[in-house]
């Protein structure tokens, strides 16, 4: 019997996220304060007042996302987790909330990531695509029958029969057309930015690769399920490792949370904005509590 906290990625953001938390507690003002004064911008302003297009730019988004997910976790009277994952950006949020990193530390890699990943789509255009109804072995294997001559991966297999994939334009183009063909029931490009966990981001995590190295990280008290191997994880050393894999790695979320589930969670409480991930936990063992 064991508690799990997970936090949301890119794409949870929404106009006036946080507002509430800040206003009612002083804590929450502290750590948003500090976050405007390391960033060197007021990110508070645009969260609190700035429109959803405001919030989709990349080096806002991603550290938003982080304070709001942070601030709320460390609001919650609940007991300490005995595990904690996060999917994608969401692995900085728990990072933080397993102790292996200093809040304003990880704040600092989320805008350093968000930056290498804003110039990364700029070197390498590249796009996303949701994909339901199909295998996950089966979406991997016509990835793969495309990939002899241009980028296309699974980047996040969210829960049975929901994966994204990612990669060129041309590539997620034609992946989509022969993924329906062999029985999806939808292949639907996304509205994102660039080829999120896919070869194109390599510029990304070199740029990244810096200041993680330049990071120090902490023994986590409780394990952290991470997304490049969806294993628990609890050295340090192990935990950076696989934090710079992350950029060009897949998402395995399913397999995270089946998982925790195999090591004895529970209960789930997920922390941040919106709640997909409470949706995707569901769908991936229906007869877990969610919080």
């Amino acid at each position: 019997m064991a508690k799990a906290f997970v936090f949301p990625g890119q794409g949870s953001q929404f106009p006036g996220m946080c507002r509430d938390l800040y206003d009612a507690h002083a804590e929450a003002r502290e750590m948003c304060q500090a976050a405007d004064r390391l960033l060197g911008f007021s990110l508070t302003a645009v969260m609190f007042d700035g429109t959803a297009e405001d919030l989709k730019q990349t080096n806002v988004t991603q550290p938003a996302v982080f304070l709001h997910s942070v601030v709320a976790q460390r609001l919650m009277t609940i007991e300490k987790p005995d595990m904690v994952a996060g999917h994608s950006l969401g692995e900085f949020s728990a990072l933080v909330a397993c102790g292996a990193l200093r809040f304003e530390d990880a704040l600092l890699l989320v805008s350093a990531r968000a930056k290498a990943m804003q110039a990364a789509c700029e070197q390498n255009p590249g796009t996303m695509a949701a994909v339901l109804g199909l295998e996950d072995e089966k979406v991997v294997e016509i990835c793969n029958q495309i990939t002899n001559d241009h980028v296309v991966v699974a980047a996040n297999f969210n829960c049975p029969g929901q994966v994204v994939i990612s990669g060129e334009v041309d590539a997620i183009d034609a992946a989509c057309v022969a993924l329906k063909e062999a029985g999806a029931r939808r292949a639907l490009r996304l509205p994102v930015g660039g080829a999120f966990h896919s070869p194109l981001m390599q510029p990304a995590a070199e740029d990244l690769a810096a200041a993680i190295n330049k990071t120090e990280f902490h023994k986590p008290f409780c394990p952290i399920y991470q997304n490049v191997t969806a294993q628990a994880s609890v050295e340090p050393e192990i935990i950076r490792e696989n934090l710079l894999k992350q950029l060009t790695a897949p998402v395995r979320w399913t397999q995270s949370v089946q998982n925790m589930i195999a090591d004895g969670a529970n209960e789930f409480y997920e922390f941040g904005p919106g709640d997909v991930l409470k949706g995707l936990i569901r769908k991936i063992d229906a007869n877990i509590t969610v919080g």
